[in-house]
């Protein structure tokens, strides 16, 4: 499968009362799909994921599956605390029709060969016919991979086709995995995240594609094709128009509450509520993302 391009990932949509909200799971995956997203990654942790039982986990991933039918691949974080609830997950995923699980080391693994013993056994559980994106976001998971621990995870385990570049800061790391995993032999895919703040350079440095958010997808979409057709200025261009609400909507613990804003008001989902306990938007941020979308929109115009 060519994991590249645009896998935009899904928040996961409540209503006011904070249940699943599947009516509006349909609209926003025919939001993303009719922005050319390349695929689709459900359940990280701006879908909310551990907010989810794992029932509720099941019936989202199954209902995205049927409503993208088959048009981009849906990948589906499964990690969890515990090896037997992450293989569970991934299992009923898989059998739903993901294309494959996004999986991040799990808390309290320190050295080498702890991460390796925990990939090798979820690996070896799954089998040789599960895809998996390994999750590299130390600045969720505490824990740290080196360059030369990804590149002997890559060579073990042909099973990891998808490597999520989230380490920051990490231009320099990203060149460096690229390098490494084109030495294996094999091309692991490359997709990084961090909201995109960085994805003009990270392109540059290899990436296959990007591995986010944002609530204007279409962006994501433009840079993308825009640097993979050799227009680099174009894709920079692009990319600053919308720079001031990536940043915004960057905010750690807070930017979720915008990014459903914004989605809510593009009519892709019903509600912007994040499930209890997460942020909300007061009279102020309103007043600021408001401000914030008009200058994009006037810019867009080009006035």
């Amino acid at each position: 499968m060519a994991w590249r391009g645009v896998f935009v990932i899904s928040a996961t949509p409540f209503a006011a009362d904070g249940s699943l909200d599947l009516e509006s799971t349909d609209r926003l995956v025919d939001f993303y799909l009719e922005r050319g997203v390349h695929g689709l990654t459900i359940l990280g942790i701006m879908g909310e994921a551990p907010k989810l039982s794992h029932e509720e986990s099941v019936t989202f991933a199954r209902r995205v599956v049927r409503r993208v039918a088959g048009a981009v691949p849906v990948i589906v974080g499964v990690s969890h605390p515990g090896l037997d609830n992450l293989l569970r997950l991934a299992r009923d995923v898989m059998d739903a029709g993901a294309a494959g699980v996004m999986v991040s080391p799990a808390m309290g693994l320190r050295t080498e060969e702890q991460v390796q013993g925990y990939l090798a056994r979820v690996a070896g559980a799954l089998g040789p016919g599960v895809p998996l994106c390994l999750q590299d976001y130390p600045q969720a998971s505490g824990v740290y991979l080196s360059v030369e621990t990804l590149r002997r995870l890559f060579e073990a385990f042909p099973t990891i086709e998808v490597f999520k570049h989230e380490d920051c800061p990490g231009l320099a790391k990203l060149s460096r995995v690229r390098a490494a995993a084109d030495a294996t032999g094999r091309h692991v895919a490359i997709l990084v995240g961090n909201g995109g703040l960085y994805l003009p350079q990270e392109l540059a440095r290899g990436a296959d594609g990007v591995m986010t958010g944002f609530a204007y997808p279409e962006m994501l979409v433009g840079v993308w094709e825009r640097f993979s057709a050799g227009d680099l200025e174009g894709a920079e261009d692009l990319f600053d128009a919308y720079l001031p609400l990536v940043r915004y909507e960057q905010q750690p613990g807070f930017g979720l509450a915008v990014r459903k804003e914004i989605l809510c008001r593009r009519g892709a989902i019903k509600s912007p509520a994040v499930r209890q306990p997460g942020p909300a938007l007061d009279a102020v941020d309103v007043k600021e993302l408001d401000r914030l979308l008009a200058r994009l929109e006037r810019r867009l115009r080009g006035t």
